[in-house]
C-alpha cells in the first residue's frame, strides 16, 4: 500500500493473469475507485469465481470506504473484469474510454454477436474523452487516450499518478503488444511519449507483471525508471520501437483467455446472452485470429 497527502493506493495481484487491480481511495471523503478487476476464470471447466474481486470488496468495507466507480484501462485480452459483480455489491459507476466501440465493431463480427449486441458503448455507465477529467471524491482524475495496444486504451492520471494500463511494464519486461487488431506500435509509441513527458517523478502504477528472470513480482516504476531503463524504449527512437515492437509481436502467441476474455469484456463484463436453457456459452472462433 502507498500513501501520501491525499490518496491511498492498495493494490491486488492476481498470480494466476499477473493482473494488478488498484484501489485507489480520497482519504479525506472515503470515496474510492477500483481501477482493473479480476473475475476468476478457469478456462479448463468454464467455471468463473470471485475470490479476487470478494478480496478488493473486504478490503473497502473494512476501510469503510465508499466505491464510486469502477474504471478500466481497455478491454482486457488476459482477463475477465469483475465490473458488474462489483457493482452489485458495492454500487459505483463502470467506466472506460469513449473509444469502446471500435473495439465493440471490431470483435463484434468475430464472435457473430448478432444485432442485440451493442456497439455504441452503452454496456458502461460512462464514456470517457480524451482529457476528461472527473473525480473521486476530492481527488481530481483526468483520462489520456493512449492507444497502440489497442485503439482504445486510456491511462488514469490521479493524483498526480499514472494508472497505465498495457501501454508499458515494468522496465525489464518492455511495453505492450500491438498486434490485436486495430492495434498499432507507432500509436503506441507516441502514447508511451506523452506518458514518458511528464516529470521525472511521476509515479506510474503498472496493470501487469510477470517477474521476469524469477524477481520478486513488482509494479510501481516512475517515468526516470522508464526513459532511462525500459528494455524496448531506453536508446531507440521512433523507427527503431517500432521496427523492435512489430518484430517481437510476430513472435508472440495469442492470450491463452483472449477468446473468454474479449467476449465478456466488450459486452462490460456481462456474460453473453443465456441460451434457451438458461445457460450461458463462450464462443470459440475458429481460424479468425
Amino acid at each position: 500500500m502507498t500513501t501520501n497527502a491525499s490518496a491511498e493506493v492498495k493494490a491486488f495481484f492476481d498470480p494466476d493473469t499477473f493482473t494488478v487491480t488498484y484501489v485507489v481511495a480520497d482519504i479525506s471523503s472515503g470515496e474510492c475507485a477500483i481501477i482493473d478487476s479480476v473475475l476468476d476464470y478457469d478456462p479448463d471447466s468454464g467455471r468463473t469465481g470471485t475470490k479476487s474481486a470478494d478480496q478488493v470488496i473486504a478490503y473497502i468495507e473494512e476501510n469503510n470506504y465508499s466505491l464510486k466507480w469502477i474504471l478500466e484501462t481497455h478491454v482486457h485480452a488476459d482477463h475477465l473484469t469483475a465490473g458488474p459483480y462489483l457493482k452489485e455489491k458495492l454500487g459505483g459507476k463502470t467506466a472506460i474510454g469513449n473509444l469502446v466501440p471500435i473495439i465493440q465493431n471490431t470483435f463484434g463480427p468475430v464472435f457473430n454477436a448478432g444485432s442485440d449486441f451493442a456497439t455504441d458503448g452503452s454496456q458502461f455507465d460512462q464514456l470517457f474523452s480524451n482529457d476528461e477529467s472527473f473525480n473521486i471524491g476530492g481527488l481530481t482524475a483526468k483520462v489520456l487516450h493512449t492507444p497502440g495496444h489497442t485503439p482504445a486504451c486510456v491511462t488514469y492520471v490521479i493524483d498526480g499518478a499514472c494508472y497505465v494500463g498495457d501501454t508499458m511494464f515494468m522496465p525489464d519486461f518492455g511495453t505492450a503488444r500491438c498486434d490485436f487488431p486495430g492495434g498499432d506500435a507507432a500509436e503506441l509509441y507516441s502514447s508511451i511519449q506523452r506518458i514518458l513527458s511528464m516529470p521525472d517523478d511521476t509515479v506510474l502504477y503498472m496493470c501487469h507483471d510477470y517477474g521476469p528472470g524469477g524477481r520478486d513480482y513488482k509494479w510501481i516504476t516512475s517515468v526516470g525508471e522508464q526513459k532511462s531503463e525500459n528494455i524496448h524504449l531506453a536508446g531507440k527512437n521512433r523507427e527503431e520501437y517500432i521496427e523492435a515492437r512489430t518484430s517481437r509481436d510476430a513472435e508472440l502467441s495469442m492470450p491463452k483467455l483472449i477468446l473468454p476474455s474479449v467476449q465478456v469484456n466488450m459486452r462490460g463484463g456481462v456474460f453473453p446472452a443465456a441460451d434457451n436453457n438458461g445457460t450461458s456459452y463462450i464462443k470459440i472462433p475458429l481460424n479468425k485470429l
